[in-house]
């Protein structure tokens, strides 16, 4: 199956058969292959179509909220260990909307055993500030589909500095592939340009806290 046949799918309406075809293709693929070589790009067209009207408003909701069944269906939270080893906060700068990016990434930290908040998309800051201030996150993720967003970058930051214990933040999105970010890694964030690069800075924090010998 293509990116480009599930968009199809999704665009049917038919949540139950796409379903089955991503539980199909999970049984000799992974979670993360899902997530970036199918769904993403399927939205990505999905989004192009409606760009270019050749979809409707209706029709990109209704695959919006396919994909959202999708996720949330195989998304195996049972799996997760019992002790966490790291606890993480995600959210959408404010005024983006964007959410499908931010519960993918949440499947991932839940795959390697960490504890997920996962505060949804347009979250201002003042909310934010305060959800960590009691959760005490070891990582802050923002996700930014919308270029627009990125200038928010350094006000989250600085604001996100002033925690005790100081979160590291994680920083992602389509957005951050299409702008220059290192203004942002210079100050400490790590920027990351999709879930393969996620899970590799997950592995390698696992391995640099509990040592390369430790059960993957």
């Amino acid at each position: 199956m293509t990116s480009d046949e599930l968009a199809d799918i999704f665009l049917s309406g038919d949540d139950y058969y796409a379903l089955r075809k991503v539980q199909h293709y999970l049984q000799t693929h992974t979670r993360k292959e899902l997530h970036q070589e199918l769904l993403t790009p399927a939205m990505y067209r999905i989004g192009q179509l409606w760009q270019e009207n050749v979809i409707s408003v209706a029709d990109e909701h209704l695959a919006t909220a396919i994909c959202d069944f999708v996720i949330s269906a195989t998304d195996h939270r049972s799996q997760a260990e019992k002790e966490a080893i790291g606890k993480a906060m995600i959210m959408g700068f404010e005024g983006e909307d964007h959410y499908l990016g931010l519960k993918m990434v949440a499947c991932v930290f839940r795959e390697h055993g960490w504890a997920v908040h996962d505060m949804g998309p347009n979250l201002p800051l003042v909310y934010a500030l305060d959800a960590a201030k009691q959760l005490k996150p070891d990582v802050i993720g923002l996700s930014a589909a919308l270029v627009s967003r990125l200038p928010l970058v350094k006000t989250y930051m600085d604001a996100f500095g002033t925690l005790d214990p100081k979160p590291t933040v994680l920083i992602g999105g389509r957005a951050v592939t299409l702008a220059d970010l290192s203004h942002a890694e210079a100050e400490g964030a790590v920027v990351l340009e999709n879930l393969e690069t996620l899970q590799h800075w997950i592995q390698s924090r696992k391995e640099l806290n509990y040592g390369t010998s430790a059960p993957h």
